[in-house]
């Protein structure tokens, strides 16, 4: 094949090759273990999306109404969603990617080259959006019993959607690069996003949604239903793919033609404007891009004395606090967090617990527990960012990390130490803050926060071992690693750690809350059965630190230089 698109498919085969690539036996387990777990999760969200939609249209008189602008909102959602991941997966792929001064050595036309980096931009960005949405189209279409035209319709307008805003971030991107360096311009634009994302979470918290369902605030709820009338922006890419689909729902097909028709003429659009850009603006912009990246210079004069030792122990410790700071992306990241504990607290404390058909105390109880797995959850989460990729961000020279005098062991349990303490800070912070504001018993306030103190450094370990069981040292950015197989099954193997503590403690307290509510005094049977689940979790949490760290021990001890 020759020509463009021989040319655009040599370049994208390394690409497209790795992927169809399974590998040995190790390489098809992994990949059918990830195919499970997505099944799993696109089931479970099929289920519970389908529920939803079936209890929303049961709302007389505005039940269609509702599912229709919940629909908009998802399409608008997702444009936001694709245009913000364009923006990155096209800085990652135009100008900041490793393999880039090779392939612009290679006899190819410029603009060629980056016609075949755009297709990889559109397919890293849009995936998983793609992905996540499907069977959130899929109940509508059950729901609504739509025949296949709506699947087709549904399909071609997300595929649309996903080409213009990609297209939209690459024009953006042609001309960023010519105020801010590539690697400046990235972690700008996260900051933007993170920032923004922020400030809309907070401005809808504030204006307190929950109260829309409030019988005392009948009339806000008819204000709430003409707005629902109102017509939304029409001059949005996501409003013409929702139309379309509405259409597609209705069985109108002229309609969700007109819609269809928009976004391919709006991309076609954006392609004849993105083709003479690129031929004239991508190789000046990729010249200036090739400038060292931005560092921003923390001081930090080591570990204080009293805590400092001789030895490449504290060296090491040293070592990893200061890449910590002097990571530029840390501070997006610890402002993220920041925010989010800010929400997490105030969600808690606009509970109506008063309104509840639940005697109060026990009410306060019952979310005390079910907070405590949310907070663990949430730790999973920022472990998966902060401690997961900390082995691979060694890099290539973690191989001066083996050849050191400290063993591959103590190298983990020092890494895992380094993140516990300020994770478990972090999680005693939410567990705390929150019992405090749903004022719940001083047991509850107890058994949380040693459960934490218990369970905090299994999930730290747990990321940290399966971490250096999986690396990445090739990985640009955290969250490449993060994402890798073996990141999908430290999210796995914690979620199920976690359940398995919820499961050996609910039991016990739940006797022993009921027993304190009623005044009845705790028999023998219920403290031995508390005492066996204490013990239970113990015993859990020490294996959760010892197995992973040995596991990744091992498997870097295999690995050759």
């Amino acid at each position: 094949m020759s020509g463009w698109a021989g040319q655009t498919l040599r370049l994208l085969s390394p690409r497209w090759r790795g992927l169809l690539r399974c590998g040995p036996a190790a390489g098809r387990t992994r990949l059918l273990v990830t195919a499970g777990v997505g099944g799993v999760f696109a089931a479970g969200l099929f289920g519970a999306s389908r529920r939803v939609l079936l209890h929303v249209l049961g709302v007389e008189g505005i039940g269609d109404l509702l599912a229709y602008r919940l629909l908009s909102m998802i399409f608008a959602v997702c444009f936001a969603l694709l245009l913000f991941s364009g923006v990155l997966a096209v800085l990652g792929r135009l100008y900041l990617a490793r393999d880039l001064p090779l392939l612009h050595a290679l006899p190819v036309p410029r603009h060629r080259l980056f016609g075949a980096r755009f297709l990889e931009a559109l397919g890293e960005s849009s995936w998983m959006v793609l992905a996540f949405t499907a069977p959130l189209f899929a109940a509508y279409g059950v729901a609504f019993r739509a025949g296949w035209g709506y699947a087709l319709v549904a399909a071609a307008a997300l595929a649309l959607l996903a080409l213009c805003a990609c297209a939209l971030a690459a024009l953006g991107v042609l001309a960023g690069v010519f105020l801010l360096p590539a690697a400046r311009l990235r972690s700008a634009v996260f900051a933007a996003g993170v920032t923004l994302f922020v400030a809309l979470y907070v401005a809808v918290r504030l204006l307190r949604p929950e109260q829309l369902v409030d019988p005392e605030a009948f009339e806000t709820l008819f204000a709430y239903v003409e707005a629902l009338r109102a017509p939304a922006l029409p001059i949005l890419p996501s409003q013409w793919a929702a139309e379309a689909v509405e259409a597609a729902l209705r069985g109108r097909t002229a309609a969700a033609a007109l819609g269809l028709g928009l976004l391919a003429g709006f991309a076609g659009s954006l392609g004849a404007l993105l083709v003479p850009a690129a031929h004239r603006l991508y190789f000046a912009g990729f010249s200036r891009s090739q400038t060292a990246p931005a560092r921003f210079r923390r001081r930090f004069r080591g570990l204080p004395r009293a805590v400092r030792r001789p030895g490449p122990t504290a060296a090491l410790a040293e070592k990893e606090i200061r890449t910590l700071l002097r990571d530029p992306g840390q501070g997006t990241q610890l402002f993220l967090i920041a925010a989010l504990l800010v929400i997490y607290l105030y969600n808690f404390g606009v509970l109506p617990l008063e309104r509840s058909p639940i005697q109060t105390a026990l009410l306060q109880n019952l979310l005390a527990f079910l907070n405590l797995g949310l907070a663990l959850f949430v730790l999973t989460a920022v472990t998966a960012r902060f401690a997961y990729p900390a082995v691979s961000r060694e890099g290539e020279a973690f191989w001066i990390v083996k050849s050191a005098p400290l063993s591959l062991p103590a190298f983990l349990r020092i890494k895992c130490a380094i993140y516990a303490v300020p994770l478990l800070v972090l999680t005693e912070i939410l567990i705390v803050g929150t019992n405090l504001l749903l004022r719940v018993s001083p047991f509850m306030m107890g058994l949380s926060a040693l459960t934490v103190l218990c369970t905090v450094p299994g999930i730290v370990a747990l990321g940290i071992g399966l971490g250096a069981a999986y690396p990445d040292f090739k990985a640009e950015n955290p969250g490449q690693a993060a994402t890798s197989f073996g990141g999908l099954l430290f999210m796995v193997l914690a979620a199920a750690f976690i359940a398995a503590v919820l499961l050996l403690l609910a039991g016990p307290v739940h006797r022993i809350v009921l027993a304190g509510l009623h005044g009845v005094p705790l028999t023998p049977g219920v403290r031995l059965w508390a005492a066996c689940a204490c013990g239970a979790v113990l015993l859990l949490g020490g294996l959760a630190v010892a197995l992973p760290l040995s596991f990744g021990a091992r498997r870097l001890a295999r690995m050759t230089p």
